[in-house]
Order: structure tokens, then C-alpha cells, then sequence
């Protein structure tokens, strides 16, 4: 009966020194998830740094004509969920053209491409907006309207190309 008693006990510890180490390994787990998360989240907020307006010039990928950029950078805009809950959104996007004068444009119309961006992103809830299909159609839309601006803004100089934003990318798109 003694020899039952004390097989019980070590038994007993060793369940519990199991029990701790995996109780210290989820612990650890769970830290090391979370800082890789923190990290993460700060990368897609700020991936450069200080975000600025520029026009870069680059060779297109035809090779024979110039594009040229030029940025919306850290608009802050209130979504809704599916359940009418509203959440705070992040959104950054550089517009390609092939007008030079694209950065000009840009700010000379910049409320008005806002608005149309607050329209487009007030028109969908967060859950469509976190899927790859519907970032795709956000940027198809966007792209069609921020033309339409550009259009209507040039419509008396003939000199720009009629639909001159040829692509949009997204910088930063975070949804909190």
C-alpha cells in the first residue's frame, strides 16, 4: 500500500511539471505572437517612414514611355461592419500616370478626389473591403472616378490626355 502511495506522488509531479512546461511554452507562444502582430501592424501603418507626395519618373514597362506618380497619403476615414458597427480606416494610394503634370493635378483637385474616395469607401463595409475581390473592385471604382475628376477639371485643356491615371496602389490600408 506504501509502494502504491509513493508511485501516486511521483506520478503526480510529473504531470505537473508537464502541466508547467506547457503552460510556460504557451505563455511564451502568445508574447511572441503578439510582438510579431505590434511589429507587423506598424509596418502596414507607416512602411516607409515619414510618407510623402512625389513624382517619380520610371520607365514603364513597355520601356518607351515615362510614368509618373504621385500620392494621397494618410486619409482616415469611419466604415461600418455587417452589424452597423463603425471602425476607423487608414488608407494611403499612389495614382500612375502618363500626364507629367499628374502631382499638379492631384493637389489642384484634391478635395474632390477625397470625396469621391470617402463616397466609394462609405458604399461598402469593412468585411467586403478585407477581401482580396473586394480591394480589386474599391481600386477599379476609384480608378474610374479620380479619372472622371481629372477629366472634367482638364476638359478645357487639350494638351492632357483624356484618362491619363492609368493604375492605383495601395500604400496603406488598415482597418482598426
Amino acid at each position: 500500500m506504501a509502494e502504491e502511495e509513493k508511485e501516486a506522488k511521483s506520478g503526480g509531479k510529473g504531470i505537473l511539471i508537464v502541466l508547467i512546461a506547457l503552460i510556460v511554452i504557451l505563455l511564451l507562444a502568445v508574447v511572441g505572437g503578439g510582438y510579431f502582430l505590434y511589429t507587423e501592424m506598424n509596418k502596414a501603418a507607416n512602411p516607409d517612414g515619414a510618407m510623402q507626395e512625389k513624382t517619380v519618373m520610371k520607365s514603364d514597362a513597355s520601356g518607351d514611355k515615362a510614368a509618373f506618380q504621385a500620392a494621397i497619403n494618410d486619409l482616415v476615414l469611419n466604415i461600418t461592419n455587417a452589424k452597423g458597427r463603425e471602425k476607423l480606416m487608414k488608407l494611403s494610394f499612389t495614382l500612375k500616370s502618363s500626364e507629367e503634370t499628374i502631382e499638379g493635378l492631384i493637389e489642384e483637385n484634391k478635395a474632390e478626389i477625397v470625396d469621391v474616395v470617402i463616397a466609394q469607401i462609405s458604399a461598402r463595409s469593412s468585411e467586403e473591403l478585407l477581401t482580396v475581390g473586394g480591394k480589386a473592385l474599391l481600386k477599379e471604382e476609384l480608378l474610374e472616378e479620380i479619372n472622371s475628376v481629372i477629366n472634367e477639371a482638364t476638359s478645357d485643356n487639350s494638351d492632357i490626355k483624356r484618362n491619363s491615371v492609368k493604375k492605383l496602389f495601395f500604400t496603406s490600408f488598415v482597418i482598426k
